[in-house]
């Protein structure tokens, strides 16, 4: 399905109005000085910790910003946090000053009246995502930002395997990969729900089974979420019985998904992040012959986004690390292989020359695949869907299937 026009409009009317804000940039900088930044956000993977180090050095000493990483396994935490402080009555002494967050998080934040904003159109650099050419960059699961979280990263999900131990070729569906499954039982598995990346698997799988998508872009209310989620229990119902430790227990994460990879348990794993493949190999985690594909037609794809609460003490500061994640250094840091891998929301081709050098890395590592392979991406269902499927695959299965 098409990104809705409505975000292609919104991200014209952001263009626009970055320029007439951009003058009061140096008040904000002034007042961020000193303050203190608290992030929530995930901490499931050491590449993405030394990451976050690495920003809070450089903000710190480029704009005298303290940067604290709250580690956290789940965003709906920090989103629960907020919203008992607004109950409470905290309105402006908040405990959580940036989140890392998207989909139906920042839908539920959004809903609830919990976000500062609008804002993104205000940081410097969010000119560089050229949201007028790119609106993914200003829409979430569907919703438009309105200016209410600032891009910071690009996912989609891509499928790796061991070529030295998998003699055939890789399944090319979800049908093929049920098939794949039965042929080759316990080799495969994906991560246990909530797991954000055990959950797209399930917005997957429910694409392709489906005849007609198009309820899935709209609430999930407005639907017979029985009728329209049917296919895919009947096909998790074929399939557990054949994944790693037959269905009756999960890896927790994407990470302990790819240790099991590298410990030569699975022969077939998927991530949401395509150069993890290629920084796993780097790391010595996966090995040198490890390859990356993408299911034909296509797979989920989505921008990930950085927000601040309404009641944060310190929104100053927040915009002034939300604008660094956008630097061409930090986005050209975070997508190194050796660094972390994750894609970059910069429109690279409309960057000057020096700016668009420190993008350059190689392109012929054979555990990563080229941009092009990356170019068929389905965008993500309503976020209300994510929700619906979650309980309803808890209630299926929590306990075994």
């Amino acid at each position: 399905m098409p990104i809705r026009p409505l975000a292609a409009a919104l991200a014209l009317s952001f263009f626009a109005a970055a320029t007439a804000l951009a003058g009061d940039w140096q008040a904000v900088l002034d007042d961020a000085r000193g303050q203190t930044v608290h992030w929530h956000a995930w901490a499931g993977d050491t590449r993405v910790n030394d990451y976050l180090d690495w920003v809070k050095g450089r903000v710190r000493d480029e704009y005298g910003i303290e940067l604290v990483h709250v580690k956290i396994d789940d965003t709906g935490s920090a989103v629960s946090r907020v919203l008992a402080e607004r109950s409470a009555g905290n309105h402006d002494d908040g405990s959580v000053d940036l989140i890392w967050i998207n989909g139906e998080n920042f839908a539920a934040m959004r809903e609830n009246d919990l976000l500062f904003g609008p804002f993104a159109e205000r940081l410097p650099h969010f000119a560089l995502t050229h949201p007028e050419h790119n609106p993914e960059v200003v829409t979430d699961f569907t919703l438009p930002t309105e200016g209410f979280e600032s891009p910071w990263g690009k996912a989609q999900i891509t499928f790796y395997y061991d070529a030295d131990t998998l003699e055939e070729e890789p399944p090319r569906s979800m049908a093929q990969l049920l098939a794949w499954a039965e042929a080759n039982p316990g080799r495969f598995t994906y991560p246990r729900i909530p797991d954000f990346l055990g959950s797209t698997f399930l917005k997957q799988a429910l694409i392709a089974l489906v005849d007609d998508s198009d309820a899935l872009y709209a609430p999930v209310d407005q639907s017979d979420f029985a009728a329209v989620s049917a296919p895919l229990w009947e096909y998790l119902d074929a399939l557990h019985p054949h994944l790693w430790r037959r269905g009756r227990q999960f890896p927790a994460s994407g990470p302990e998904m790819r240790r099991l990879m590298g410990d030569g348990e699975l022969e077939l794993a998927f991530t949401f992040n395509p150069a993890e493949p290629a920084a796993a190999v780097a790391d010595l985690e996966l090995p040198e012959s490890t390859r990356s594909y993408v299911l034909d037609g296509g797979t989920l794809g989505n921008v990930h986004f950085v927000a601040i609460p309404f009641n944060s003490p310190h929104q100053a500061a927040a915009m002034v690390v939300a604008d660094f994640l956008l630097t061409p250094e930090a986005q050209a840091r975070k997508q190194d292989l050796a660094v972390w891998g994750d894609p970059t929301v910069l429109d690279v081709a409309r960057l000057d020359d020096a700016d668009r050098a420190r993008f350059e890395q190689a392109s012929d590592h054979p555990a990563l695949l080229p941009p092009q392979a990356l170019a068929e991406t389905l965008p993500e269902p309503h976020p209300s869907w994510m929700t619906a499927l979650q309980e309803a695959w808890q209630a299926r299965y929590v306990g075994g299937p």
